[in-house]
């Protein structure tokens, strides 16, 4: 997900035992989990987080500052620790919910805390400085040394449905846990908040907080629970503290608790905090079993080990050799990054809050929350389709629970409601690409009715969901409109980006022509088809930019090309295109190569573009330097461009758009340029991660292939970056990517490739493979050579895979 604000269950539980020692959580030589670097990505709005969070975790633990993704790595300091983080997303609400901070000093009328002032609990005057010496970020878990309140070591871990934390205090004085209910994240609304002091060791309440782009509010539930009793306690609400006090409630405004420890005999305190979206008894249920053993809370150091287990066995999915250290943790933490999410959604009993906000149940899988879908339908569905089609089952068959509870299928689905963020239709790629990789198994049927309906109407208007906004003139005529003052019911609707909306429609029919065509629906099939090629309608051949003619153009109510009041049209601009220009989507039409080089006049002059798209003379010449300065602009600067965005979406398939014409060598280089964005530092992530798809562009790019072209299940290979890799997937085959003398500081391209079982190999001049080939078991063993002029490989005319539309 794009839209930027400045610019407008038991099976997934980790398992916490006693009854043999914990594993070492230490590093081994090699090992994938030491490779992460949480930071990456935790500044210039990557907007990932460095704390804690199990794979798929509905509970994060992570540290605020000031930024609205909870942490930006140059703040000096941190507010609490929220538990409920969204990794890479774009819009300002992004939770931080439940904040927990340890400080020191009296908490009382004219104390160090002064109750009588109101203004003392709010998290900006309260929050600690903290240092980056010693600051540990690695998968399920984190560690700061917070330099305030005589110095305070913070460690955090998580379970799949809680969160732990460990403060250790200095020596001597009063410790306080501030448990923040009223704040979260900056600019992350929370318009009414309870807590409730339960014994002397407790604390439960609810948190009442805006969904992102411009949702409505949803509520969260918790229960937080100590190891150690606290000696004394109370509340505080929009008017002061109140020592002694057990509840605090009401609308937006401060509201907590402060709970005071003696740590005379022991400094440690570890407080387990556990959610639910559906009521109090979910998140107690929760803390019981993920959080607790024989009715004790479990240890800090085995719920981090466990958590670390985990975390090692889901990154050793892929093993890659080769490359510097930089190389391997860029890698690593993209992997990582690319299973955070989406987050699990029912409680360890099975329920989970439906889109028809009443409670249902998933027992024997899980349920799952927060789908980014014009995000994540590029490369992240993709990636865990592959490596992890268990998960992929579920998660389709939750969007179909979505579409029976709220009668239409999501676009934005957070938590449970649909924001309307983006625009297109990128549910229909997403789930056909879930059923092309085998994961709507028993379900064909029921997916594709859910897809047409989603393809051909439009919700009624009591609908929370948007669905296809300007279905009206593109199933009359086959184009969007482009009305920038169009009606919608969230933050984004299609006629106000009407040109790229027709371009995801084109390409989101097409693919589900595939869907209906494997499961005989032969009659949808081809009409789908038919209207899989409706990009060609705002094809505008009397354009010209940069001495290449014909570019998709707006249309405007009643079929004129959209022009505007006081300038000529020009592809470099905003109007109409979403995130984006007409140079970068124009490349939205990998369904239909052959129809989209001839309009863009034959197979030289689409390289001509494609050419001066990326820039690719400066590049042969410096590739960092290429992308750095020609490519990316800045993070929000969709517009007045003519260039590759590595920043966005909309364009990120175009590396591949050299193979689909022709040209495969000019994909490995251009491939290997924009991982010079990917970087071992806190600005290591090229625009937001997105809930990790711009990690998982990076995985398969970094393997060698690429899932181009939504619902053939093929994936155009270029150079790998690293000499050896090996998948391992759930079905015990392994996917073997070998590329001896894989250079990544150097440009290098495929001469050769051989493709094999495992048993016998032969030369192979497609630059393709699909799906079922990988999920056998296969084995690319690729050539590489650094002279362009040696790069025949696949350049015939069955090197590149066929267009499911094309003509």
């Amino acid at each position: 997900m794009r839209k930027k604000v400045l610019s407008a269950v038991l099976a997934a539980a980790i398992p916490v035992t006693f009854a043999v020692p914990a594993a070492s959580a230490s590093p081994r030589p090699g090992d994938a989990l030491d490779s992460v670097n949480t930071f990456i990505g935790t500044k210039d709005d990557g907007n990932t987080f460095p704390g804690a969070s199990a794979p798929f975790g509905m509970t994060q633990v992570s540290p605020i500052t000031t930024h609205y993704a909870g942490y930006q790595y140059d703040d000096t300091a941190i507010r609490g620790f929220g538990h409920f983080f969204l990794s890479g997303a774009g819009c300002w609400e992004q939770g931080g919910l439940i904040s927990t901070l340890p400080t020191t000093g009296t908490v009382a009328p004219g104390g160090d805390f002064d109750t009588a002032k109101a203004g003392t609990f709010d998290h900006k005057k309260y929050a600690s400085p903290y240092t980056h010496d010693g600051e540990v970020g690695k998968p399920g878990y984190y560690k700061v040394r917070l330099t305030g309140y005589g110095g305070v070591d913070a460690e955090t871990t998580a379970t799949t449905r809680t969160g732990v934390e460990r403060y250790t205090f200095g020596k001597g004085g009063a410790a306080n846990v501030f448990v923040n209910v009223g704040q979260a994240n900056d600019k992350e609304p929370v318009s009414a908040s309870s807590i409730r002091v339960i014994g002397d060791r407790t604390v439960e309440g609810t948190v009442e907080s805006q969904a992102f782009c411009g949702g409505k509010p949803y509520t969260t539930y918790f229960t937080t629970t100590f190891d150690k009793p606290f000696k004394s306690f109370g509340t505080w609400s929009p008017t002061g503290g109140t020592p002694g006090s057990r509840e605090s409630r009401g609308a937006a405004g401060l509201r907590g608790s402060w709970l005071t420890f003696d740590t005379g005999k022991d400094s440690q305190v570890t407080a387990t905090t556990a959610i639910s979206h559906v009521d109090a008894d979910g998140a107690r249920r929760n803390l019981a079993a993920e959080g607790t053993s024989w009715g004790r809370l479990n240890p800090f150091d085995r719920v981090r080990d466990a958590a670390q287990r985990t975390w090692r066995k889901e990154l050793s999915t892929i093993d890659i050799s080769g490359g510097l250290p930089d190389d391997r943790t860029v890698f690593y933490t993209s992997l990582y990054h690319s299973l955070l999410q989406p987050l699990t959604g029912n409680d360890v009993d099975g329920r989970y809050r439906g889109f028809d906000d009443k409670v249902h149940w998933a027992i024997g899988w899980t349920y799952y929350e927060f789908f980014s879908l014009w995000d994540t339908y590029r490369t992240q569905n993709q990636l865990l389709a592959l490596i992890r089609p268990d998960r992929a089952r579920d998660i389709a068959r939750t969007v179909l629970a979505i579409h029976d509870q709220g009668g239409w299928l999501p676009r934005w689905a957070y938590a449970n409601q649909e924001t309307n963020t983006m625009t297109g239709d990128p549910v229909t790629p997403f789930l056909v690409d879930l059923w092309r990789f085998g994961a709507l198994k028993g379900l064909e049927g029921k997916a594709f009715d859910a897809l047409k309906q989603n393809s051909e109407q439009i919700p009624p208007a009591a609908s929370p969901f948007q669905g296809r906004s300007g279905n009206a003139s593109y199933q009359a005529n086959g184009w969007v409109q482009y009305d920038p003052d169009f009606p919608k019911k969230g933050q984004d609707t299609d006629p106000n980006h009407g040109a790229s909306a027709t371009m995801e429609y084109s390409l989101a029919d097409c693919s589900l022509s595939v869907l209906a065509k494997g499961i005989g629906r032969n009659q949808d099939a081809q009409a789908l088809a038919e209207r899989g090629l409706n990009y060609r309608k705002l094809w505008d051949s009397s354009v010209s930019d940069r001495g290449f003619t014909g570019f998709p153009r707006p249309k405007v109510t009643g079929g004129d090309w959209y022009s505007p009041k006081d300038k000529p049209y020009t592809p470099q601009g905003q109007d109409g295109f979403h995130e984006g220009t007409a140079w970068q989507y124009q490349w939205l039409a990998q369904q239909d190569v052959p129809g989209l080089v001839e309009r863009m006049g034959g197979k030289e002059q689409t390289g001509k573009r494609l050419d001066d798209f990326f820039a690719y003379s400066d590049l042969l010449a410096d590739p960092k330097k290429t992308a750095h300065e020609k490519w990316v602009i800045g993070p929000y600067d969709y517009y007045n461009q003519f260039r590759y965005n590595p920043n966005n979406e909309p364009d990120l398939h175009s590396p591949w758009m050299y193979t689909l014409t022709g040209q495969p060598w000019k994909t490995s280089a251009v491939v290997r340029a924009a991982h010079t964005l990917f970087t071992n530092a806190p600005d290591g992530v090229t625009g937001n991660d997105d809930l990790g798809t711009m990690s998982a562009w990076y995985v398969f790019s970094a393997l060698g292939m690429y899932p181009a072209v939504p619902g053939t299940g093929q994936f155009v290979l270029n150079a790998p970056r690293f000499s050896r890799a090996v998948v391992h997937l759930e079905n015990h085959r392994d996917i073997v990517l070998g590329a001896r003398g894989a250079d990544p500081s150097k440009l290098q391209y495929v001469q050769s490739l051989r493709v094999g079982n495992g048993w016998s190999s032969a030369p192979s001049d497609q630059a393709y493979v699909s799906v079922e080939q990988l999920t056998r078991g296969l084995t690319l063993d690729y050539g590489l050579t650094a002279d362009a002029a040696k790069a025949t490989w696949a350049t015939g005319p069955q090197g590149a895979p066929p267009s499911p539309c094309g003509s």
